[in-house]
């Protein structure tokens, strides 16, 4: 059976760093992996790579910089034409950035079946692109691995349910579980920092609703620097960029470096006092990690998290940033929302069975 896969954002390399190890260690399954360039530079995307040993992609697309739809729109066509020179049993896509959406769209137009691993995220906000994109490749979809029981509900709320659900967990749990044993060995961000282990807060700042609004931003940023402790910052080129445009000079407590690769993430996320992002997925790690979590969202696709008290949202409001930064606590949370590290082998037994799914 032949899987194209496709990813584009360095989420996604790490969810399909995991799998395809899976994938590979499959028999009677082939992988051809699509990379379409939405993240495109070297810290964003070639380290990733590097540091997951995942295989370089079979097709690198090379498409990214533009708007939403035309991002969406050069991958899709690009993606149709390896689709119809592969002619794969499958499409694979992960969570909900534009790419997903391409390769979503342009299987179901060539009547491919599309397997959607991180199925079921609701934010119930349709002003943001990541929930436009997450509905319809869901709706597109012939089989939607959901990550949770919530997911799961999510999908039957729209009329989604059946065999062509499968709640298997997530393949982030996987991929922390693999790759912070991998960053205790081979990453020295944290002396390279001088940071010292529950002496910093790490934050990260990405989302088009708090970048492109300088008043949504600049509460985010002060909010930040009234932190007692230091504040790590890898900035996002989006975010590096605005602030270069606003002129604004951060306090010395709010400490800005490159984007890490994937290893110091992981070194930074573990060690952290707390969490400050609106990132969906560092907010999961967070979890996962045992570390508090403060997002800088209005809301978030991943509820249960605030139900069970791991997350709580601060929107873009300074004083109630600065006081959930002073007051952070992590106890006796269920760790086990997410299932317990084997996702991606439910993913790739699920395509070895060869399922008859219309």
């Amino acid at each position: 059976m032949k899987i194209v896969t496709v990813v584009g954002a360095r989420p996604q390399f790490v969810k399909a760093a995991v799998v395809s190890r899976a994938i590979a260690n499959t028999s009677d399954l082939e992988e051809i992996l699509v990379h379409t360039g939405q993240h495109f530079d070297a810290n964003m995307s070639d380290i990733f790579f590097d540091e997951l040993s995942l295989a370089p992609p079979a097709h690198n697309l090379g498409i990214g910089g533009g708007s939403h739809a035309q991002n969406t729109g050069r991958a899709m066509e690009s993606i149709e034409a390896v689709l119809m020179s592969e002619k794969p049993d499958w499409v694979l896509v992960y969570g909900d950035t534009d790419s997903t959406l391409a390769g979503a769209l342009a299987a179901a137009k060539c009547h491919i079946k599309v397997a959607h691993v991180e199925a079921g995220l609701r934010s119930f906000n349709r002003r943001m692109p990541e929930e436009i994109n997450r509905v319809m490749t869901d709706h597109l979809s012939t089989v939607l691995f959901a990550p949770s029981d919530t997911a799961v509900r999510n999908l039957q709320r729209e009329g989604i349910a059946g065999d062509k659900v499968r709640m298997i967990g997530d393949v982030m749990v996987d991929a922390v579980h693999t790759f912070t044993a991998v960053a205790k060995t081979r990453s020295n961000v944290l002396d390279r920092l001088g940071l010292g282990r529950n002496g910093y807060v790490l934050a990260t700042l990405h989302r088009q609703e708090n970048t492109d609004d300088s008043r949504r931003l600049g509460s985010i940023l002060a909010g930040l620097a009234r932190s007692d402790l230091p504040i790590v910052l890898p900035l996002h080129p989006r975010t590096r960029k605005r602030i270069e445009q606003l002129g604004w000079a951060l306090p010395d407590s709010v400490r800005i470096t490159d984007p890490v690769g994937y290893l110091d993430m992981m070194m930074l996320e573990a060690n952290a006092r707390a969490i400050a992002t609106d990132s969906g997925g560092v907010q999961k790690e967070a979890y996962l990690h045992g570390v508090p979590c403060i997002t800088l969202r209005d809301e978030t696709e991943w509820t249960e998290l605030v139900t069970s008290g791991a997350n709580t949202l601060v929107g873009a409001d300074t004083d109630r940033i600065a006081a959930a930064l002073s007051s952070v606590l992590f106890s006796n949370i269920d760790r086990t929302i997410y299932g317990e590290g084997q996702s991606a082998r439910a993913i790739a037994a699920f395509f070895s069975q060869e399922p008859n799914i219309a």
